[in-house]
């Protein structure tokens, strides 16, 4: 196989739904290993270094997330839940565990590709310290600079470090906590009203239209998610 495509691991105990995920990125080009277990997944995941993770929740030597705690001490490759179980706090808890996305079964292959796109997208834009250009808004991370319309726009320091936090993680749901500990601190781990506040800001000066914005969305329930497009 070419040396440049892009590897991803596929960890799910269910032969079928392993097997089609697994087909699915193969037609798509992707260079992709399988595995049936948290054990396995984890020797895996440490030998053959992918770009990525898809993983179930439920697997026969434990749950998912104690994978993804375990591949989150030495890892920051993006990872996809692949999960039947619907209740919120699930998802959450996968995402604070340092999933960056969650998609409930079944699903489309569409959005399954779309997911995994994005993320690797997203991974490879970091990778290069990008700039990042949503509507008429110009990031430069690098520069720590922000224009809308070609004109130096305002935020001050705790709304430069929400977006930029958010922009670093595109298309991944975000949680409460996760941006809460990574802006304010681990002390305010619990005031999801700064959040809501600073959000509210930030979406006055970013998006066209405020009250249904196009690039800083909300995950109710769980957080919130930037979207470039």
């Amino acid at each position: 196989m070419s040396e440049s495509m892009q590897r991803i691991l596929v960890v799910e105990d269910e032969t079928e739904i392993r097997r089609f995920v697994c087909l699915t990125l193969t037609r798509e080009n992707f260079e992709v290993f399988e595995a049936g277990s948290v054990e396995r997944g984890l020797i895996e995941a440490s030998t053959r270094r992918p770009d990525m993770v898809v993983l179930d929740l439920g697997l026969p030597d434990g749950e998912g997330v104690d994978l993804i705690r375990q591949l989150r001490t030495w890892s920051d490759i993006p990872v996809l839940v692949l999960s039947a179980r619907t209740d919120e706090a699930d998802k959450v808890e996968a995402l604070n565990a340092g999933a960056d996305d969650y998609l409930i079964k079944p699903f489309g292959v569409g959005e399954l590709l779309a997911r995994v796109r994005a993320h690797l997208r997203r991974r490879a834009t970091v990778a290069r310290g990008a700039v990042v250009e949503f509507g008429d808004v110009k990031m430069d991370l690098a520069r720590r600079t922000i224009t809308k319309a070609g004109q130096g726009l305002h935020v001050t320091p705790i709304e430069y470090r929400l977006l930029t936090h958010l922009a670093a993680h595109p298309d991944c749901v975000l949680t409460h906590k996760q941006l809460l500990q990574a802006v304010w601190g681990p002390n305010h781990a619990e005031d999801t009203h700064y959040l809501r506040v600073y959000m509210g800001q930030l979406r006055k000066k970013i998006e066209l239209d405020p009250a249904q914005p196009r690039h800083l969305l909300t995950e109710t329930g769980i957080g919130y998610r930037f979207v470039i497009s």
